[in-house]
């Protein structure tokens, strides 16, 4: 069996020592966190999220991901400075392909105009 740690090796080899039966990481427990987000725009007229973004991290990508898995029926999307920036320096994928692959919407540097053309009213 393969660890993590050698710290992890050496307490499963002390359980073994002792005659202690285990399961190593065979479970997987989840959990949610509880946080508030704001998002940086609401279009009032259109009814949805505009998150502006220059530089997008990683723990930004986890936690839109979240916002979309407990609120699959708010419309977010995004406007990048630059779409083409690397998720990091040894990634291929573009901000622009996160959002694909995740499925939002996005645009770089401003708004597009198909996004603005039909009015929607929508209370939040």
């Amino acid at each position: 069996m393969s660890y993590r740690s050698n710290a992890e090796q050496e307490f499963a080899n002390d359980l073994t020592g002792k005659g202690v039966q285990f399961q190593y990481e065979e479970f997987k427990l989840p959990y949610v966190i509880s946080k508030h987000y704001n998002p940086d725009f609401f279009l009032i007229d259109y009814g949805f999220f505009i998150e502006y973004k220059g530089y997008f991290k990683s723990a930004d990508r986890k936690k839109h991901l979240l916002i979309k898995q407990q609120h699959p029926h708010i419309d977010l999307r995004f406007i990048f400075q630059n779409a083409s920036n690397r998720l990091n320096k040894r990634s291929r994928t573009t901000y622009g392909d996160w959002c694909d692959r995740y499925q939002f919407l996005w645009a770089e540097g401003s708004i597009p105009k198909q996004w603005i053309r039909k009015k929607k009213k929508i209370k939040v």
